[in-house]
């Protein structure tokens, strides 16, 4: 696989840690910033609301460089986004801070989602896009642990910092060992980019990226009361949990990166049905430690790792320009503000077992999305039309010189 993926892997990570460090420090956060906790946690949701909203636009402004340029912008906003969150004298100011980062980190993961794409062969794309995004799982696995620590002994601001530090060896490397392309393949204007939008297959496969993202977040917001409250682990025990949760979730994105490119649409009709039971059984059997403890694991390893199909589904339905794949990371987003938001409202109704059974609604909904396509498909066999996967023709794969730049993946992958 092209070292290139991996730089862009890294990126990833460092937006993601910067995504959830306040979720981490909202205590201290709170005493430093002199407001209560409910209002950092609004900071959060404005980093969401941001992502989803704003991602997009800033993604058309992008549209013109070449990716690589992009990239570096998109790193000196996020940079820029990041100091002033270490530096905020004020809520206000921290606020700003955090649309400012949410909206590059957005950008930036469409732009290289779509380099990622450009980077290798067709027949391997998914796996590069799981690859790409293991720096969101490794960002839940370990940015988010090792920042609240660094926050925890040193000062919130502290954890700001070093999450710039990292982003500045992110840009340097990707300086480095990224590759100078042009724009995304088949790239052009505004009006070119919004073609792919009049079809109506594409917000069918963004509503099922949102409804898995949904479900699986409405479970995992809500995990630590559930472990406490429901479950009766300790606080302090609880975080080694969601690391063991973090480690499935970077299991499962590997198994399905190795998926995606020929079965997108069953590896997510299979993530979701299985998503299901684990969410039920949660649900049923919370109050037992050792069922609670493997189910949440069934969560991570067919969740969020859902994203490499997701992606394949979207680009192939699509494109795998930047602002669809940006358009596609804010219904990403959005499943995790309906997930959160509605489990949430469940609990106050319903009590801490709630979410698990909204999580599991919503992932019955999502698979009524795939419906139509399933039945493309099962038209399309019993027509005998060959070489058919998942409604969309495979690419055919180009042979290019080896000393071609665009194609860095070989066997060796």
């Amino acid at each position: 696989m092209p070292r290139a993926v991996y730089l862009l892997a890294m990126g990833i990570f460092a937006m993601v840690t910067s995504e959830f460090v306040v979720a981490g420090l909202m205590p201290q956060m709170a005493a430093g910033l002199a407001v209560s906790i409910p209002r950092i946690g609004y900071l959060i949701t404005a980093f969401a609301v941001a992502m989803a909203a704003g991602g997009p636009f800033l993604t058309v402004a992008m549209l013109k460089l070449r990716q690589k340029t992009a990239l570096m912008a998109l790193f000196g906003i996020f940079l820029a986004g990041n100091v002033l969150a270490a530096l905020a004298p004020d809520y206000g100011v921290m606020l700003a801070a955090r649309i400012v980062t949410g909206v590059a980190s957005q950008a930036f993961f469409g732009v290289a989602i779509s380099l990622c794409v450009q980077l290798t062969r067709p027949e391997v794309r998914g796996r590069a896009i799981a690859l790409a995004m293991n720096g969101l799982m490794l960002g839940t696995l370990l940015g988010l642990p090792l920042s609240t620590i660094v926050g925890e002994r040193f000062g919130w601001r502290v954890a700001f910092w070093v999450i710039s530090g990292i982003t500045v060896l992110a840009a340097l490397a990707t300086l480095a060992g990224v590759p100078r392309l042009g724009r995304a393949e088949g790239g052009g204007g505004v009006r070119e980019e919004l073609v792919a939008f009049k079809n109506p297959r594409l917000w069918l496969a963004l509503s099922t990226s949102t409804l898995i993202i949904g479900a699986t977040f409405s479970a995992f917001s809500y995990f630590h009361p559930i472990l406490t409250e429901v479950t009766g682990f300790r606080a302090d025990t609880v975080p080694l949990l969601l690391i063991g949760y973090g480690a499935a979730t970077v299991l499962g994105n590997t198994v399905v990166g190795r998926l995606a490119d020929r079965h997108a649409v069953a590896v997510q009709l299979v993530g979701l049905a299985l998503n299901f039971l684990f969410l039920v059984g949660f649900a049923v059997f919370a109050h037992l430690a050792v069922p609670a403890v493997m189910l949440m694991t069934g969560i991570g390893l067919v969740g969020v790792t859902m994203n490499p199909a997701m992606a394949t589904r979207v680009q192939r339905t699509g494109n795998a320009r930047p602002l669809v794949n940006t358009v596609h990371s804010s219904f990403i987003t959005l499943g995790v503000i309906v997930g959160s938001s509605v489990g949430g409202l469940a609990i106050n109704s319903f009590g801490f077992r709630a979410p698990l059974w909204v999580g599991a609604a919503l992932a019955v909904i999502g698979i009524g999305t795939l419906v139509p396509d399933l039945l493309r498909r099962s038209g399309a066999a019993s027509a005998a039309v060959p070489d058919v996967v998942d409604l969309e023709p495979e690419p055919e794969p180009v042979a290019a010189p080896a000393a071609d730049p665009k194609y860095l993946c070989t066997a060796r992958s």
